[in-house]
């Protein structure tokens, strides 16, 4: 008998594979193991619940990254494989909120990049954003003001912290910022594992007249090392429906508009 004849075989060969590859797919498994997707999906899940890994749409990533230079932080492109269905649909849906003639502030997460990929609309933006991934991407529509914020340059995200861009989001009036966090909670507020990234974000939130957060209900009842600032702060929340509904309550009760989307 194979040692991945066996559940708790399998799941450790699924391990080993992505300890070689750093990720997999459903219909590879299925291939290498000779059953069912629905008995591979639910190793998956077993082996998320346990911690070991992160599941995505089709397959799974390696929990853990050996390459971070932050705790608890996984680099962008990580990042963007986690929830992308769910990211896809806020960033949608966080851009109707968006009016021909705003200018936007757009920070570094990949929930916010979304938001920049939905501005087809648009004939006339001002795009004001710390992240290298968000410009690159607002300058495709070649009819923007795009403007890329100076300052000292974060490998993990490929977006821009500290002093020298806090001094440059002070020049600016943004109607709208879209900000994604790490870790949310109605008792802790918003916060990320950078120090430096939430002084940068409680900058850009002073300089914007409406702060829209852009996140998915993986990131609730969650804190990280670096406070950004407290929910009242913020005037929506764009997120998915599995966001908890005794919080949606809570929110509303302190004038924070929530909004979800189904997936």
């Amino acid at each position: 008998m194979k040692i991945y004849d066996t559940a708790q075989g399998r799941r450790s060969a699924i391990l080993q594979r992505l300890r070689e590859d750093s990720t997999v797919t459903v219909a590879q498994l299925k291939e290498i193991f000779g059953v069912s997707e629905v008995t591979i999906r639910k190793d998956l899940r077993i082996l998320q619940e346990r911690k070991l890994l992160i599941r995505v749409h089709g397959g799974a990533l390696m929990e853990s990254n050996t390459n971070q230079t932050e705790p608890d932080e996984h680099n962008f492109s990580f990042k963007q494989m986690v929830n992308s269905r769910e990211k896809q649909a806020i960033g949608k849906a966080a851009a109707a909120h968006i009016k021909d003639g705003d200018t936007i502030l757009v920070d570094s997460g990949t929930t916010a990049l979304e938001v920049v990929r939905n501005l087809h609309s648009f004939n006339n933006l001002t795009i004001v954003t710390t992240s290298v991934n968000a410009m690159l991407e607002a300058v495709k529509y070649r009819r923007f003001k795009v403007m890329l914020l100076g300052g000292l340059m974060r490998e993990t995200s490929l977006s821009v912290v500290g002093p020298l861009a806090e001094s440059n989001l002070k020049l600016f009036y943004c109607d709208k910022l879209f900000l994604g966090v790490d870790s949310f909670s109605v008792e802790a507020g918003l916060s990320t594992p950078n120090v430096e990234e939430a002084s940068t974000n409680q900058v850009m939130i002073s300089r914007a007249a409406e702060v829209i957060a852009v996140f998915d209900s993986s990131k609730v009842g969650k804190r990280a090392l670096a406070f950004i600032a407290s929910v009242d702060k913020l005037n929506t929340i764009v997120t998915d429906s599995s966001f908890p509904i005794n919080m949606r309550n809570q929110l509303k009760s302190m004038n924070v508009n929530v909004e979800t989307v189904n997936v």
